[in-house]
């Protein structure tokens, strides 16, 4: 049981819960926006509701509104999430110091010029 509270106390499964509700109320808001400019294009065509298009027999018109939902949703999505966000994180980047070794990869490197060095002056190493 600790460990399931663990996993919902985790902060990231906290953002994706943020991001799926964020999602959906923003897919009424495309969706709502799909259909105000399906329907201009409709009444541009000469056709009053794009929604309701037939060709050849077929009810194109849900398939197509769909698809230009997906697609004015990822280039929305993409232009103002995705790249502002790899820009930040490209600056965040380089602005980050870099990490010190550590006492054992210090302590390593030490050994290992040693070893180098008496290696050189023909020295054996000493036994540890």
């Amino acid at each position: 049981m600790k460990g399931f509270k663990e996993f919902l106390m985790r902060g990231n499964l906290i953002e994706l819960a943020v991001a799926v509700i964020m999602g959906t109320a923003f897919n009424a808001v495309v969706k709502s926006f799909t259909d105000l400019l399906l329907d201009i294009l409709g009444r541009i065509g000469g056709v009053p509701n794009f929604s309701g298009a037939i060709v050849l027999g077929i009810n194109l018109g849900n398939f197509l509104s769909s698809v230009f939902a997906f697609v004015l949703t990822a280039v929305v999505i993409y232009f103002g999430v995705v790249l502002p966000y790899n820009k930040l994180a490209a600056i965040r980047k380089t602005d980050e110091p870099d990490v010190a070794a550590s006492t054992e990869d210090l302590l390593a490197e030490i050994r290992d010029l040693l070893k180098e060095q008496n290696a050189r002056a023909g020295g054996t190493p000493p036994q540890v």
